[in-house]
């Protein structure tokens, strides 16, 4: 069967086309590092890219979610110790005040217990960046507001916030939130830090009481009651204070879940996108040779005279 002579250098050119294209990708290939330039390479390998990279994405959010909730733990950590300090210090005058006597000494106790209100008040009002810590969900409103008599000292403390909570993803299937409300009377739900009818802490309430009692002599008070409430709440706080250290610890591990993790998949698109780079060069010699020769046959093919095609 006889064979056009355009058909012959139309299959002459075409071979050497693909040989070309086959050079051009490999070089590139050899640049870039990377195996896949587009979807049509490799459709199925493209697909798993594109897993690899919306995993990649989605783990990096958790890794975002996990730093941010520690450091809210963290923040919140040294919000209970410092309450603990106060409720520490405020149960060892209650005790102290019971074997006193003078009304001049129960009255420096008083101004002491005052100002340990005061800082309480503005340790729970803390804030993490443009938030309040322990308003609940609502946090862009003080948590706690004090009502003050005409000398300015506080006679009540209300909560403002409310015991929402806001489950924050930090792997698949697994979400937490760290805040903590600063009150809590509902009788369920998260515990409240300062005050939870459940436990019957209340610190606020507690130290006012202990400050008024102190101011008008009542010691008989001091040991029956307020002693005992500023223990409870001394506790309450360090309950507190052990879920907050079991949740950082939960953080950490995640921290360490998703980093692992996220080495998997990056291993994982390696695998997919990167060349071997000898094997690459290898092809590409080749490819190089099969050029130069096929450049070389199809010169002396389509350099053939008609005369030479037609014998």
């Amino acid at each position: 069967m006889r064979v056009s002579f355009n058909a012959l250098s139309d299959t002459v050119i075409g071979q050497l086309g693909d040989i070309g294209s086959a050079q051009v990708r490999l070089q590139r290939q050899a640049a870039s590092g990377q195996r896949i330039a587009s979807a049509d390479q490799d459709p199925l390998g493209a697909q798993r890219l594109l897993d690899s990279r919306a995993e990649t994405e989605q783990l990096a959010q958790f890794a975002k979610n996990i730093s941010r909730q520690r450091d809210v733990a963290t923040v919140t950590q040294g919000t209970i110790q410092s309450l603990q300090t106060v409720a520490d210090r405020a149960g060892e005058i209650a005790t102290r005040a019971v074997g006193l006597n003078a009304s001049q000494d129960l009255s420096q106790y008083a101004t002491e217990v005052n100002q340990l209100l005061e800082q309480a008040l503005n340790t729970a009002n803390r804030k993490y960046g443009d938030g309040y810590l322990l308003s609940g969900t609502n946090t862009r409103q003080a948590p706690f507001a004090a009502t003050r008599d005409s000398s300015g000292q506080i006679t009540g403390i209300t909560y403002q916030g409310n015991n929402g909570t806001g489950d924050v993803d930090i792997a698949q299937g697994e979400s937490i939130d760290v805040r903590i409300p600063g009150s809590n009377s509902t009788g369920s739900g998260t515990t409240g830090l300062l005050a939870d009818t459940r436990t019957g802490a209340d610190l606020f309430a507690h130290l006012i009481t202990l400050r008024d009692h102190l101011r008008s002599g009542d010691v008989t008070s001091i040991n029956s009651t307020d002693a005992g409430r500023l223990v409870a709440d001394g506790n309450h706080l360090i309950d507190q204070l052990g879920m907050n250290a079991a949740t950082i610890a939960r953080l950490d591990t995640a921290t360490s879940a998703n980093a692992s993790r996220s080495a998997s998949v990056a291993q994982r698109t390696s695998s997919i996108t990167d060349v071997d780079l000898a094997e690459t060069l290898t092809d590409l010699t080749r490819t190089q040779t099969a050029y130069q020769v096929a450049l070389q046959t199809g010169a002396k093919i389509l350099n053939l005279s008609l005369m030479d095609y037609l014998h």
